[in-house]
């Protein structure tokens, strides 16, 4: 996964500095034959009794096994219009549940999966406005194992291993723009890992990205408003306002918190926007270095992350354009895999950010920015607490 994730930046870097940056009305090269896909539906899995531990203090009772799941293509590319590549993210909406006893009282403990996958998508026209498809590749199946919070003792033992991704389903093109689809995926069992096989029906649509019309760009150009190419930021992370504002969007839930807790910090990132409209949405390419300090040990670590920046620009007036923006699956590097006694997994990990910010000043030549992130591996690996960086001030320069 951090080699698919890393070709995939690398793709996106080389396409977009090849193509005109002084076009920015204009999509990237790397998105104009894009897409991106939400399936809603059942996944079906057999899990029982035969993954519970065997331990002489817990008894067997029952088991939940919720069906509906979601799966996403984070980003799709389409070669031709019969040949695709693209990669997925399927899990469970509710987690498996294991009931047991301990010492005559019912406890419980979930067990969490999910499914990362990079496939090849080939698909065939059967009639004017519906093609079929087939899909192939690789998937990552984890299995956070299920543990008995007062006493930590294992109830269902965690897997992590890969196995091959099959697909195929039906595509109605609605529009240029959105297709709806009925498809389904399997994976097969994995014996060694106790684990049963994985089937997913669902319907769902694709969102696909074309190249503007030059009409559109040139309206878009007398619109005047001003967007910043390059921006460098320095920010400061502080425990000013505790992990209150965290903690309030990670229970909407539109961000994500972690057992793992940030101190306080300093962080060092430049971004390029690559993109833009004429008032309301841009699209930045960003890397960046920041330096931690941990909550309870004080330990010091680093992480280095190359990420997307989806930016919306909400008031435009004479002295500031106001922002807020959203950061998702940069791929990363933590220096520490063991915080605060907290095991987070590997040293390949993703970085989010949310947050809302001003450029200022007669040529937004400054800016100001208010922001909150997270570091976890998205369950790719078989631990993920995830690290939780608390409310940060950054300042700027754009130019």
């Amino acid at each position: 996964m951090k080699f698919i994730s890393l070709l995939f930046v690398c793709f996106f870097l080389c396409l977009n500095v090849s193509s005109a940056q002084d076009k920015r009305f204009q999509l990237p090269l790397s998105l104009q034959k894009s897409y991106f896909e939400v399936n809603v539906g059942s996944i079906d899995y057999n899990f029982n009794k035969s993954q519970f531990e065997s331990l002489p203090e817990y008894e067997f009772q029952s088991i939940e096994v919720p069906h509906t799941a979601v799966r996403l293509v984070l980003f799709g590319y389409q070669f031709n219009p019969y040949f695709s590549a693209q990669i997925s993210y399927m899990r469970p909406v509710y987690w498996v549940n294991y009931k047991y006893t301990n010492s005559n009282f019912i406890q419980s403990t979930s067990v969490w999966m999910n499914v990362a996958g990079l496939t090849l998508k080939a698909q065939l026209p059967v009639a004017k406005k519906i093609n079929v498809f087939g899909e192939f590749g690789l998937g990552i199946i984890t299995r956070l194992g299920g543990i008995n919070l007062r006493n930590r003792d294992v109830i269902v033992k965690k897997a992590n291993y890969s196995s091959y991704l099959l697909g195929g389903g039906l595509k109605y093109n609605l529009n240029s723009k959105i297709d709806l689809l009925l498809s389904s995926v399997y994976s097969p069992e994995k014996k060694e890992a106790n684990q049963p096989a994985i089937s997913f029906v669902s319907a769902g649509f694709s969102y696909n990205l074309h190249q503007l019309p030059e009409e559109k760009i040139h309206e878009a150009k007398k619109i005047g408003y001003k967007h910043p190419k390059h921006l460098f930021q320095m920010g400061y992370s502080s425990l000013i306002f505790r992990y209150g504002i965290n903690n309030t969007f990670s229970k909407i839930p539109i961000f994500w918190g972690g057992e793992s807790e940030v101190n306080h910090g300093i962080s060092f990132d430049y971004r390029q926007n690559v993109f833009h409209t004429s008032k309301y949405f841009s699209l930045d390419w960003g890397v960046g270095a920041s330096f931690f300090k941990s909550n309870i040990n004080k330990e010091g670590f680093y992480t280095v992350s190359a990420y997307p920046v989806f930016r919306f620009d909400f008031l435009h007036t004479k002295p500031f354009d106001a922002y807020m923006y959203y950061s998702i699956a940069g791929p990363s590097f933590i220096s520490k895999t063991v915080i605060d006694d907290e095991d987070i997994g590997k040293k390949f990990t993703f970085q989010d950010n949310m947050g809302f910010g001003f450029f200022l000043g007669e040529n937004r030549n400054y800016n100001l920015e208010f922001k909150i992130g997270h570091y976890s591996n998205g369950n790719i690996f078989e631990q993920n607490p995830g690290v939780k960086i608390p409310f940060s001030l950054n300042v700027g320069y754009a130019f």
